[in-house]
């Protein structure tokens, strides 16, 4: 299937109504960036694990494309939990043939260098604790000279600048954090483009790709300031939405969980 096609076919089996469609919190366009990303590194038939995968949507659309997909989520945000969504998830990753599990902690259930790439989107800044050792884990899932991919939202995006300088919060809604139900799941530190070249450098990571891009245009319904947005970012990257970062595992790589 090519990319479009796999994002409808999705669309059409996909257990949530409207949960991928633009206005609800995801966006095509990040669909098809995440998918084309992986289209230009990696041939059909490679494996991927989609850690903090959520529903299966991204993983579903690569899944289609005749890539290998497992995937990992905790299932633990509130709307996971009512309405027997938690099986929907479940029911749909069996559906589509992606390899589920469930991660509460503890090891996963998956061979050291057995994926050609893993891949973490919008996972980075919910972690409450530094993400050393969760990713040196994960890398020693990939196999030598695969891939991590990592998307994260912008901590300076131009939004969050303009908000700054009007003197409102560039975190988290408050409202969102002061009302919400238990445990916070929201951000808890987002990245700017220097954070993702030191991330590779502390993992010992050869960077193949990094660029600032668009995922969440959704939130910018007008045409006009849409069309100003992407006309000033395209000069000012450090200004989208979004970082993407894909970085290569080493030949001779090995774990990187104490400083030197």
């Amino acid at each position: 299937m090519t990319v479009e096609e796999a994002i409808q076919f999705t669309m059409e089996r996909f257990p949530f109504s409207d949960y991928m469609h633009t206005g609800n919190g995801k966006a095509h366009e990040a669909y098809s960036s995440i998918a084309n990303t992986v289209l230009s590194h990696l041939k059909a038939g490679s494996t991927i694990l989609d850690f903090g995968s959520g529903p299966c949507d991204k993983t579903a659309i690569l899944q289609f494309m005749g890539f290998r997909c497992s995937a990992c989520d905790d299932l633990q945000d509130n709307w996971h939990k009512s309405s027997k969504n938690k099986e929907a998830i479940i029911s749909f990753a069996d559906k589509c043939r992606i390899n589920f599990y469930q991660y509460i902690g503890g090891d996963l259930p998956f061979e050291k260098n057995s994926f050609d790439m893993v891949m973490l989107h919008d996972v980075l800044e919910h972690l409450h604790d530094s993400p050393r050792l969760l990713l040196n884990n994960l890398i020693e899932l990939i196999k030598p000279d695969g891939l991590l991919f990592v998307t994260v939202p912008n901590a300076v995006n131009i939004r969050k600048r303009v908000d700054v300088i009007m003197g409102k919060t560039n975190l988290p809604s408050f409202e969102d954090y002061y009302w919400y139900p238990g445990s916070w799941r929201g951000h808890i530190r987002e990245y700017v483009r220097n954070d993702l070249v030191l991330l590779s450098k502390y993992l010992d990571l050869q960077i193949l790709e990094l660029r600032s891009c668009d995922h969440m245009l959704q939130k910018l319904p007008n045409r006009f300031i849409r069309t100003v947005y992407l006309l000033f970012t395209r000069f000012f990257e450090g200004w989208k939405d979004s970082w993407l970062l894909i970085a290569r595992k080493k030949q001779d790589w090995t774990s990187k969980f104490l400083s030197e």
